[in-house]
């Protein structure tokens, strides 16, 4: 497994180096190119706990300079996988993917529901595809009831964004005992919740904006700051 990353990240690197030369871009450029970063939670609840979290998420994202959304599942009504094709549901599909593909990085977030993904948000990411995330800076939020937080969503959620061929970056956060994580403005009540939350908003802007100005040196080097390849042997 060490290996197929090792032979991962030199691959990427190759192709980071090969067109290096024909893009490069200055810090102050990258600064000046707009970045959206939209927000997309797998609970339909209004005052949900997952909500809370990503939204809080996405202030880490607009401190970082991006502009910032909360998609609103409930909004969309979308229909279940393979009833997307009937007359009434494809202009909502349509539209969900639209306002997924607008974007330049996803900050997806899920409850742990029976160890995995929520349905109502793996079936969302069932009715898009690799078309809309191929690319693009994802970071992940998992919220549990149970003190041990959500690993397992999370786990899941990574491989999802991986299928999907989006950049899902290395910081995450887990919220254990979600009903006690917030307050009544949806603020976290743990300092340091807050600021793992707002870290990941923060890379999913950070990263989105050097890869949208092709600024591959700077990429590949941060990301591997933040996801050191492991190194063989004991």
């Amino acid at each position: 497994m060490k290996q197929n990353r090792e032979n991962h990240m030199i691959d990427i690197k190759a192709a980071f180096v090969e067109r290096e030369g024909r893009h490069a871009v200055g810090t102050s450029e990258n600064q000046s190119v707009e970045i959206r970063v939209i927000g997309l939670a797998g609970s339909l609840r209004p005052e949900s706990a997952t909500r809370a979290a990503v939204r809080f998420a996405l202030h880490g994202a607009e401190e970082e300079g991006a502009k910032v959304s909360l998609m609103d599942l409930s909004a969309y009504d979308l229909p279940f996988l393979g009833l997307e094709r009937e007359d009434a549901n494809i202009k909502r599909v349509r539209r969900f993917r639209a306002d997924l593909l607008a974007s330049d990085g996803i900050i997806v977030g899920s409850p742990e529901i029976h160890g995995s993904v929520s349905g109502v948000l793996k079936n969302a990411l069932d009715l898009a595809s690799s078309d809309e995330f191929e690319g693009k800076m994802v970071g992940l939020v998992g919220v549990a009831g149970g003190r041990m937080g959500a690993t397992e969503t999370l786990s899941h959620l990574r491989t999802i964004g991986r299928s999907l061929h989006a950049w899902v970056v290395p910081t995450q956060a887990s919220i254990g005992d979600s009903a006690e994580a917030f307050d009544s403005h949806g603020e976290p009540i743990d300092p340091e919740v807050g600021s793992r939350l707002k870290s990941v908003g923060r890379q999913v802007a950070h990263f989105a904006r050097l890869h949208k100005c092709e600024n591959h040196t700077q990429f590949l080097k941060e990301w591997e700051t933040h996801a050191p390849i492991p190194k063989s042997g004991p």
